[in-house]
């Protein structure tokens, strides 16, 4: 346990750029100022869902995936730390009643991804102890990106995540899923000098849907 602490303190008081060296396998397909085409590689996620704000789920989602890649896993194995650290708002779920009708909690669902070192695969990779973080394979995919420096705040994310939906209707392209927001950064980084990152899935609209 003891160990277990220390190694979460090490990583909160450690530069990611540091620790993490690798990052997600792409290929930039389109390039615009900020903006990016990127197709990527299949990858492993290890996830888990909590509740909260943004910065909330952020924190509650790391401290429960870094003690997975720390060890808390059936093997006792160490996982390297890879960037980035990746928020999604999970499908909001309202429950229905009559006549009355319940709203759905404000806040709201995350859920919180590390992406798992490419020299693992589902066999090889450890069993998490914690049933909450569930580790899966995703296939090839394309997503458009918007990278800025600044705080990882919910105001941050939500304009550049419009500037990045407004370039891609410009761009001739279709957004198929939930935006991704993208830390790279550790915490000692200031502010202004943190990268992040709104992914979103997309598909090139072709000649004859428009």
């Amino acid at each position: 346990m003891r160990f277990a602490l220390a190694a979460l303190a090490a990583l909160a008081l450690a530069p990611m750029s540091a620790l993490a060296t690798e990052e997600p396998d792409h290929t930039v397909v389109v390039q615009e100022d900020r903006f990016q085409i990127r197709a990527y590689e299949p990858m492993i996620l290890a996830e888990v869902t909590v509740e909260g704000d943004l910065g909330q789920a952020s924190n509650r989602g790391f401290r429960a995936l870094a003690d997975y890649i720390f060890g808390n896993n059936l093997a006792s194995t160490k996982i390297d730390m890879t960037a980035p650290v990746l928020r999604e708002p999970s499908p909001q779920k309202i429950d229905m009643t009559a006549p009355v009708l319940r709203e759905a909690n404000p806040a709201g669902d995350w859920t919180v991804t590390f992406v798992m070192p490419s020299q693992w695969t589902m066999e090889t990779l450890p069993v998490p102890n914690n049933p909450d973080v569930t580790i899966r394979e995703v296939t090839g995919q394309v997503l458009a990106a918007a990278e800025f420096r600044g705080s990882g705040s919910s105001r941050n994310f939500a304009r550049w995540e419009g500037e990045l939906v407004a370039w891609l209707g410009r761009a001739g392209y279709e957004v198929t899923g939930a935006p991704r927001y993208a830390g790279y950064s550790g915490p000692w980084v200031p502010s202004p000098m943190k990268r992040q990152e709104v992914l979103i899935p997309v598909v090139e609209i072709s000649s004859e849907d428009s």
